[in-house]
């Protein structure tokens, strides 16, 4: 992203005036009208966009007092240091690209220019009211609200749980892995994908600088994970050392990377233990129409899974099993004959699902991670537990693949 930017700047025979012009173009989206405030409850995209807006309309010292503005509420944001750096030059003569230091490191230019138009389009680019994250099937009665992230975006995004339907309420710029996304091995550098939890929350006078504000250590690797070898440990959603207001978008050895206000504000939505984090490459946005259709269609598979339980019948009940199926100690063919044996035991069975969640698992494969409280009761057994499935499609049927506890 960042060089097909640097490519358009340099072809394009840029004055002072037209540098910005050209930023707005990387971020594929017209010029419009600036905001009537400077600065934004969500942080400082509103402030930008004014500002690149007055240099593009020859407004410069509106722009130089708007972003002097920004850094009084941001003093340690380097980006806004760098456009400052910029209009004041620009008074000397023409600005042939933007972020026109001499001396300056390439590379750090380059990260602060892909987070301005991480950032504008993350602003100008906001989900739409009639669509949701493809991965927030069900969020369960204790789930009050849920987090997605899209790393293509640099972006991070909250749902509220409103009688079942994801209602957008908020969203951040993040940081995630130097080497992009979908992490496999210990130390690549990479951010993991899938659907995650917090599980437990670290405040910052407990963890050195470099964390911020505090942490929210995510459940990496989780069963899928460890089932396809996936290795690693320690990723987390944190905050930005005190010195820095934020990073550019790829800059973290793995984690999710807020600014420190952005993370005490998205502390507000995390409960540890019920915060589920669903990270994408790229979120997928569906109509609410298309949500309620694929939400009722595994709805129904997860049903018919319980009644066939209930009915002791087992080979009605394998089924619902994948060949690929695997427990935590058992294949399929292992977990046949131990439900068998089982269901040989047994005059009846009752079956409860409580708490139950859905979330779709980001990626090419169709895979939704499914998770609720298992209430079960027969003539010679009483138990509740928490359980997870992963559930895929097979042969255009949903089949479990993985089942155990959560």
């Amino acid at each position: 992203m960042v060089d097909s930017f640097r490519f358009t700047l340099i072809r394009v025979p840029i004055s002072r005036l037209l540098f910005i012009g050209a930023l707005l173009a990387a971020c594929g989206m017209p010029a419009v009208a600036g905001p009537s405030t400077a600065i934004s409850d969500g942080g400082p995209e509103a402030a930008l966009e004014a500002i690149f807006l007055d240099i593009e309309n020859n407004r410069l010292d509106s722009a130089l007092t708007r972003t002097e503005t920004l850094l009084k509420y941001y003093p340690n944001f380097r980006l806004g240091h760098l456009i400052k750096g910029d209009l004041l030059l620009s008074h000397a003569g023409a600005l042939k690209r933007f972020g026109n230091v001499d001396g300056a490191s390439r590379e750090n230019l380059d990260g602060l220019r892909a987070e301005a138009i991480a950032r504008l389009r993350g602003y100008r680019d906001r989900p739409k009211t009639n669509s949701v994250p493809r991965y927030l099937l069900e969020m369960s009665p204790g789930q009050a609200y849920a987090v997605v992230v899209d790393t293509k975006r640099s972006r991070l995004y909250v749902y509220r749980n409103d009688k079942g339907k994801p209602r957008f309420v908020a969203d951040y710029y993040v940081t995630h892995g130097k080497a992009g996304s979908d992490k496999w091995r210990e130390g690549d550098k990479r951010t993991p994908i899938g659907v995650y939890h917090v599980t437990s929350a670290i405040p910052g006078d407990k963890l050195a600088d470099l964390y911020g504000s505090g942490a929210f250590p995510l459940n990496y690797p989780n069963e899928w994970d460890k089932r396809e070898k996936r290795t690693g440990h320690g990723i987390w959603l944190h905050g930005t050392q005190s010195d820095t207001y934020s990073r550019p978008p790829l800059a973290s050895d793995g984690c999710v990377v807020l600014a420190n206000q952005d993370f005490n504000a998205l502390s507000n939505y995390v409960t540890p233990g019920e915060t589920p984090v669903i990270i994408s490459d790229q979120v997928e946005w569906l109509s609410l129409d298309s949500w309620q259709a694929e939400r009722s269609a595994l709805n129904k598979a997860i049903e018919s899974w319980r009644r066939d339980w209930e009915s002791r019948d087992t080979d009605r009940y394998l089924t619902h099993y994948a060949s690929s199926f695997h427990s935590d100690q058992q294949d399929r063919t292992a977990w046949a004959k131990s439900k068998r044996q089982i269901n040989a035991s047994k005059d009846w069975v009752k079956v409860r699902l409580n708490e139950l969640s859905m979330f779709r698992n980001p990626g090419s494969e169709e895979m939704v991670v499914v998770t609720f409280r298992q209430d079960y009761q027969s003539n010679n057994l009483n138990d509740s537990l928490r359980k997870r499935q992963y559930w895929i499609k097979e042969q255009g049927q949903w089949k479990i693949a993985y089942e155990g506890p959560a």
